[in-house]
């Protein structure tokens, strides 16, 4: 199975990016930006926790770097955790240790995913959790 990005259409959803790389940040906006996203970025956790905490916004999947100022992602995804249970969170890092995967699984990610992360695992990570029609033998 392909997938490419041309065919996934996201209109109506929310993604969030939370990233201080400002070429990471570029690299989602352009692989997003045809798919009908609705795509906020913030530059650090505070921002993040500020957005959560000014009222019910709409969110239907967040990436998340580990290491961010002001909040790291860890506590980001805690913070997250308290009102949105269900909402998919996507740890993208380039953090390969163990400690830092179950840290951030217990924090409450669906997903640890190494740096670089190339389009296709992108492409299949939003189908995964905004396409319900994906057959689960496609999870890899």
């Amino acid at each position: 199975m392909t997938l490419n990005i041309s065919n996934l259409e996201l209109t109506g959803k929310n993604i969030v990016i939370v990233e201080d790389d400002v070429p990471s940040i570029r690299y989602y906006e352009t692989l997003l930006k045809n798919s009908g996203a609705d795509v906020k970025i913030f530059h650090t956790g505070k921002e993040f926790v500020d957005y959560l905490n000014q009222g019910n916004h709409i969110i239907d999947l967040v990436f998340m770097d580990f290491l961010i100022p002001l909040i790291n992602g860890i506590e980001c995804i805690r913070i997250f955790r308290k009102e949105r249970k269900s909402i998919p969170a996507i740890m993208i890092t380039g953090y390969s240790s163990e400690e830092a995967k179950t840290e951030a699984f217990i924090a409450g990610c669906n997903e640890y995913v190494l740096k670089p992360i190339y389009p296709e695992k992108i492409f299949f990570l939003l189908e995964k959790y905004l396409k319900s029609e994906i057959p689960v033998s496609h999870i890899y």
